[in-house]
């Protein structure tokens, strides 16, 4: 190193340590994971502030970028929820990761497999034999009053015989330094998927630390948990399901990353129907049917039918097939009442009654203010106090501030506390305020304290409950608790569990050496609609781009809009709602965001390569919308366009597995430009057609140097209709995409049933054979028309074969 570097080297550990141990101290009267109570660093955090203390600021720039480049670049986002509307953000990545020592983690795991099968205990009696209540360990009122309780389920016992199978838990350390758990999450807990993206981040950015030290792998948590679904299919071809709201939901990125990540199914409500007592999936080969689902909705949504019956998201008759046992469910409809936060002031006792022995990780201090000797005690305590709704399911700092703090109530408001909780007590709970313990956190410039909750997740596997070694942490934006929840500016950290020794280094791929070639499962019949309509719309661009970059060009050299050439065209492109008055117009934008619509649909079949080169196509075309000027620099642009939606397509040609949703893509693009070249040549073919139009139709369909070599005359109505509409070797050609959409039709399931062509192979082949007889002098105006007609037709059928 030379002395130049040596020198920023100890400005950097100068800059991180000051006069403690690398510049970092624990804030008086709270826990630090970092540090122990005396102030000493953790030995599992040695290693790793070793290597940071050795590095300049830019070396830890460059990490942490190379850390956000992969989030960035694999599409990681969460929808932040406003006043008025939603928006997608990047997710928040604190690159300091946490580190926890094996030996402390194992007894945090104990304490929670502990509290998961109590939970299960009390899921199984509230909708069973409702002992608690009757027996006074729960109050009524808590239960029957409980928006959470679904009555619909009671009696119904899960088809294998439990009601939880994946659960997360918000732990945190108090300033004792232990562990006391903040709030359960038994509904449908998210978070899992964002842990796994969590760890490769952090990886990126310190992959030395994380090759040297011994941190337990989060794969063999998910393999387990897959086998442990695999081995609840009753029937050989049931298919198992991750159960969506839809992408409008702030974590649909993880449900389509954990569906991709263990090779299940991405459904939506929609999708499914229940025929007989079974859930059946709609897919483009006819019903099949769904053994397990993994759903990701609150339970009152999934069946309008017996549940909320203003859902729109659900499906009508889920909770019969529960009944029927047909289905299995994670987790059991209902078992979002674990959840409740007045529940954690009965836990200690329940745990007694039904464990015969304490809780081994505590709850946070809760009392319910139902009844009187509750009330006085959150009353006389209220300055430690936080009150809020008995019924909330989530923490203080996550409830969108409905909780109050005692401590910043006026004394007016102080002194009639007791009144608010004897009218409204029932509500109402009171909690100790959570002095949460700090990690590590790298701002401006330096390891900063910030507050901090663990999420940790358990599974149920064949060799019973199973904890994730790790989670992820949610980092506070400042001082404050309550600004932990992402909704509040938190960010999300990477949570190491580091062993003593080696350990195993688990993967989702098995282990032996011979395999069983699976085949792609059955497409549902929605995800074929969004790949038919994403190759339509990027066609629909991509059409739009080449007869705008060669009107430009045009424009470019006259700048008069009004020759007979270019107001011809224009007149055709108002047709199609494309103002040329825009260099990039609207409608041109609409497309390529709809074509991203359907693809954020199809998530889980879509490549993180394809998603970021779409990414890139609207990005580069919203900037181009507010900076091209017509003419020169809008032909510019859209040869930019046209290179950037190659790409993309290039990507989807050479990386996309030929299964059916290939096909599907595949038509919708063959349709689209179908339909295009034959608009285009019905509009500029005819005996009226301006000067330049032949000229100009053999650029918009690439095809100016293929006609050179293939005709010894200059262009001439029927040459250019011979080589763009009866050509069958050109790529750009209408009986060309006939051929290939007759081709790709033969390969859709159903195409033959009982030796008979379905309806869409038949009108397929029809239109095919209907052109290629034809000859360039018989392709008139009229036939273009009827020829658009049968197009626009023939989409149609294909839905109603496929895709209703």
């Amino acid at each position: 190193m030379s002395k130049k570097q040596t020198a920023e080297a100890q400005q950097t550990r100068d800059r991180i340590a000051g006069d403690s141990v690398f510049g970092y101290a624990a804030l008086p009267g709270i826990a630090d994971e970092m540090l122990d109570t005396q102030g000493n660093v953790r030995p599992v955090w040695q290693h790793l502030l070793t290597t940071i203390g050795k590095m300049d600021e830019t070396e830890l720039a460059n990490r942490f970028a190379r850390a956000d480049r992969y989030l960035r670049d694999a599409g990681v986002f969460y929808r932040a929820y406003g006043a008025k509307d939603s928006s997608e953000r990047s997710w928040p990545l604190s690159h300091i990761p946490v580190l926890i020592a094996d030996a402390e983690w194992q007894a945090v795991s104990r304490g929670l497999v502990q509290r998961v099968e109590l939970l299960e205990r009390i899921a199984a009696d509230i909708y069973g034999s409702n002992r608690l209540v009757a027996e006074g360990f729960l109050p009524p009122s808590l239960v029957a009053s409980n928006p959470e309780f679904l009555r619909p389920m009671v009696g119904v016992q899960p088809a294998d015989g439990h009601f939880l199978h994946f659960c997360s838990f918000e732990i945190g350390r108090g300033p004792d330094g232990n562990w006391w758990v903040l709030s359960d999450r038994t509904e449908a807990p998210s978070g899992a998927g964002f842990a796994l993206e969590n760890r490769v981040a952090t990886t990126r950015a310190f992959s030395d630390v994380y090759a040297e030290t011994h941190v337990h792998r989060l794969a063999g948590f998910f393999s387990a948990f897959r086998d442990e679904l695999q081995s609840r299919k009753k029937h050989p071809d049931d298919r198992i399901a991750v159960l969506t709201p839809g992408v409008a939901n702030e974590t649909y990125f993880e449900h389509a990353y954990i569906a991709r990540y263990l090779g299940f199914m991405l459904l939506e409500g929609e999708d499914l129907t229940v025929v007989d007592g079974r859930v059946m999936v709609r897919t483009v080969a006819g019903l099949k049917s769904i053994g397990v689902l993994w759903r990701r909705l609150d339970a009152s949504f999934a069946d309008p039918l017996e549940l909320n019956q203003s859902s729109h998201i659900g499906t009508p008759g889920i909770v019969e097939a529960l009944r029927s046992g047909s289905l299995s469910i994670v987790n059991s409809l209902g078992s979002g009442i674990l959840e409740t936060r007045a529940f954690l002031a009965f836990m200690p006792t329940i745990c007694r009654h039904l464990l015969g022995e304490d809780l081994l990780l505590p709850s946070i201090a809760t009392w319910w203010c139902g009844q009187q000797p509750e009330r006085e005690q959150v009353a006389h305590n209220i300055e430690k106090m936080v009150i809020g709704p008995a019924y909330s399911t989530r923490p203080f700092f996550d409830d969108n501030g409905q909780s109050v703090l005692g401590s910043s109530l006026r004394d007016t408001a102080k002194a009639s506390i007791a009144d608010w909780l004897s009218t409204d007590g029932a509500k109402l709970v009171g909690q100790e305020v959570v002095t949460l313990s700090t990690t590590p956190a790298w701002v401006n410039g330096k390891l900063t304290p910030r507050p901090m909750s663990l999420r940790v997740y358990a599974a149920r596997t064949l060799n019973g409950w199973k904890i994730m070694p790790g989670g992820f942490a949610r980092i506070g934006s400042g001082a404050d608790a309550a600004a932990i929840a992402m909704q509040a500016g938190g960010s999300a950290a990477d949570v190491w569990i580091v062993s003593e020794k080696p350990v195993e280094r688990t993967t989702l791929l098995p282990a032996e050496e011979s395999f069983t070639r699976n085949m792609p499962g059955s497409l549902p019949s929605r995800a074929a609609d969004n790949l038919f309509w994403l190759g339509r719309y990027i066609e629909r661009a991509e059409g739009a781009l080449r007869i705008l970059r060669a009107w430009h060009g045009r424009f470019a050299e006259s700048a008069d809009p009004g020759i007979p050439l270019l107001k011809d065209v224009t007149e055709y492109l108002e047709a199609l709602d494309i103002d040329t008055k825009e260099p990039v117009p609207a409608s041109l934008l609409a497309n390529i965001n709809s074509a991203l619509f359907s693809a954020s649909n199809i998530r889980d079949r879509f490549s993180a390569d394809g998603w970021l080169a779409l990414n890139d196509l609207a990005k580069t075309a919203r900037k181009f919308q507010a900076t091209v000027q017509a003419g020169d620099d809008a032909t510019h642009a859209m040869t930019i366009l046209l290179r950037k939606l190659a790409g993309f397509a290039g990507l989807v040609h050479e990386n996309m597995y030929r299964f059916t949703g290939w096909r599907f893509l595949s038509i919708g693009r063959y349709l689209e430009r179908g339909l295009h070249m034959t608009r285009l040549l019905g509009h500029m073919s005819g005996a009226d057609a301006p000067d330049g139009a032949y000229d100009m139709l053999l650029e918009i369909g690439d095809s100016v140097m293929t006609h050179r070599r293939r005709y010894n005359v200059n262009t001439a109505s029927l040459t250019v209709t011979d080589l763009l509409a009866l050509d069958p070797l050109n790529p750009r050609s209408i009986l060309y995409q006939l051929n290939e959409i007759k081709t790709e039709v033969e390969q859709l399931p159903n195409a033959f049933s009982n030796g008979q062509m379905s309806p869409f192979y038949r009108e397929a082949m029809r239109l095919h054979a209907g052109l290629a007889v034809m000859t360039p002098e018989a392709m008139t105006v009229e036939v273009y028309q009827q020829l658009e007609q049968d197009l626009y037709r023939l989409s149609d059928i294909l839905a109603q074969t496929y895709l209703g």
